[in-house]
């Protein structure tokens, strides 16, 4: 249990943090989620919108330190390649 003050404080941004990159780490999910199904579906012009608005999500959380760069990379890129493969 924390003692000090500042321990104190730390706990709670731990906890206020910790909230928050939870909800953003769903809402990448989400988002992942969406374009995924959108290419299974087979409806290339839905998956297009969907992947686009992924891409804001993807590189939101990037930009906040929730994921890696690199990890928002490789998460762009595949899902280009799905909905490009759509053919």
């Amino acid at each position: 249990m924390a003692n000090t003050a500042q321990a104190k404080k730390r706990v709670r941004q731990t906890a206020t943090r910790r909230e928050r990159n939870f909800g953003l780490r769903s809402k990448l999910r989400t988002a992942i989620k969406g374009v995924r199904k959108a290419v299974a579906a087979g409806d290339k012009n839905v998956a297009e919108v969907v992947f686009r608005k992924a891409v804001s999500v993807i590189d939101s959380v990037a930009s906040k330190g929730i994921i890696h760069k690199n990890k928002a990379s490789r998460h762009k890129s595949r899902l280009s390649g799905a909905v490009k493969a759509m053919g």
